[in-house]
């Protein structure tokens, strides 16, 4: 059984950034399917697509819905700096704060997952 952790630190302002979020997505989707185990998290201004994908209107909701369970949080540090905190706290996702008011990704590493970065 492998352990991905997906990192993902892709801005919202253009195609290739979509294409980012939804890779990190389907990779997350197609470890769980096998029954691997997937750890998001929505660093830099990829917190600023919380507000987005959570909403019910958007292309990437469905997909988002799929991998909701895999998401261990956002960078509590970015959600603040790019305005997005309230996005991301109505998106029922945990802000992520273990090391200087930013994920450990180092706690990932130590607990034996791959990381991945979109």
């Amino acid at each position: 059984m492998s352990k991905i952790g997906i990192l993902i630190l892709a801005d919202s302002e253009s195609y290739g950034d979509l294409g980012r979020i939804t890779n990190a997505f389907e990779i997350a989707k197609e470890f769980s399917e096998a029954g691997d185990t997937a750890s998001i998290i929505f660093d830099g201004a990829a917190t600023k697509w919380l507000g987005k994908v959570s909403d019910e209107q958007h292309y990437l909701n469905p997909l988002y819905k799929a991998v909701f369970p895999h998401i261990q949080g956002a960078c509590k540090y970015c959600a603040n700096a790019y305005g997005v905190s309230n996005q991301v706290q109505e998106a029922g996702v945990t802000m992520l704060d273990d090391y200087e008011d930013h994920p450990s990704i180092r706690n990932l590493v130590q607990a034996g997952y791959q990381i991945m970065t979109f």
